[in-house]
């Protein structure tokens, strides 16, 4: 069925909770509906939402707002080593994730709880605690506005970067409508980034239970995005709201010399380069737990910005933003970049 709305509330339809409207909202069930949509009739621009948890509305939209309410999840095969299984973009992601811990499937337990859903996750190239959905896409599945046809991209045309995808940069002409994931059938846990394995109550070096499930492994994971990031729902926030600077290793040592000696920075290898926390620079700029206006950083995880209030303006969010950005280029030289998309 294909539901058309105009002058559409999207404050539940973002998860930071502005109280914005588009012009125009469409949303589809089915491929069919999709297709019986003309492009060329919308009004512009037009733009495709997931589940609103990574956007930043600016302001009212003022065309075409179009999202997807494709919702299923088929296993289309099955070796010895893997399981292929396609799923709608309408799919919320950690549900995917959810379905895949309860069939004891590796590849998508350090992916749960990231808010959105299953197509934007493959635009978005969604990734937390070492892993990075293209980790586990095969194929996605879009419809090309512009032929009009359906067209197929393999995980190698994705050309997947952190935070970043060939569809990012196709100007909206490609929707996705499902996409395949193999999962892994073997014993395959990775627990070696940020505080797993803590989680976990396993030491640094210990080794890890032969019997762990993937389901035990999505447990520890929530347990820890509940512990720093706020409740959806509750407070309005788009999770991470800067991606991690990747610097050259002199700029990683500057900003080394540049704390105590007894401070440690965190740091993750990246080839040649180094990936620093943005949120541990946010934090030493003093940033961490302080409101300005409606808006605010979180107490608990300073790469989070928030609805401190549920009142807050667009233009706070971005005034805090602008402020913070600033702040960590003064005092380290690294420039912070968005994440979150502002539309």
């Amino acid at each position: 069925m294909l539901k058309k709305e105009y002058s559409k509330d999207l404050s539940k339809l973002n998860t930071f909770g502005m109280k914005v409207t588009a012009r125009y909202f469409s949303e589809y069930d089915s491929l069919a509906d999709l297709l019986d949509l003309d492009f060329e009739e919308l009004a512009r621009p037009v733009k495709h939402i997931g589940g609103g948890s990574n956007l930043l509305f600016t302001g009212d939209f003022p065309g075409t707002l179009l999202h997807s309410a494709i919702r299923f999840t088929e296993v289309l095969s099955e070796s010895p080593d893997e399981v292929l299984v396609s799923v709608g973009a309408g799919v919320v992601f950690d549900d995917f994730c959810a379905w895949a811990a309860s069939k004891g499937l590796w590849g998508a337990e350090n992916l749960s709880l990231i808010p959105g859903e299953v197509g934007a996750s493959a635009v978005q190239n969604i990734g937390a605690y070492g892993v990075e959905v293209k980790d586990i896409i095969r194929t996605a599945y879009c419809y090309d506005t512009q032929e009009e046809e359906m067209v197929r991209f393999e995980v190698s045309d994705c050309a997947y970067g952190y935070r970043d995808s060939f569809f990012k940069h196709a100007e909206g002409r490609y929707i996705v409508t499902h996409v395949v994931f193999a999962l892994q059938k073997g014993y395959s846990p990775q627990l070696d980034y940020g505080n797993i394995r803590a989680a976990m109550g396993l030491g640094v070096d210990a080794p890890v239970p032969a019997d762990l499930t993937p389901g035990q492994v999505r447990d520890a994971i929530i347990r820890i995005r509940r512990e720093k990031l706020p409740e959806p729902g509750k407070v309005g926030s788009a999770g991470s709201f800067f991606k991690n600077p990747v610097v050259p290793r002199s700029k990683y040592e500057e900003v080394c010399a540049s704390v105590p000696a007894e401070v440690k920075v965190p740091h993750y290898e990246v080839g040649e380069l180094v990936k620093i926390p943005a949120g541990w620079l946010i934090e030493q700029c003093g940033w961490k737990g302080k409101r300005s206006g409606n808006a605010g950083v979180w107490d608990k995880q300073a790469l989070v910005l928030v609805n401190a209030t549920g009142q807050a303006l667009p233009e706070e969010i971005v005034r805090l933003e602008n402020k913070i950005i600033v702040s960590v280029r003064e005092r380290f030289g690294i420039e912070l970049s968005p994440e979150v998309e502002h539309l």
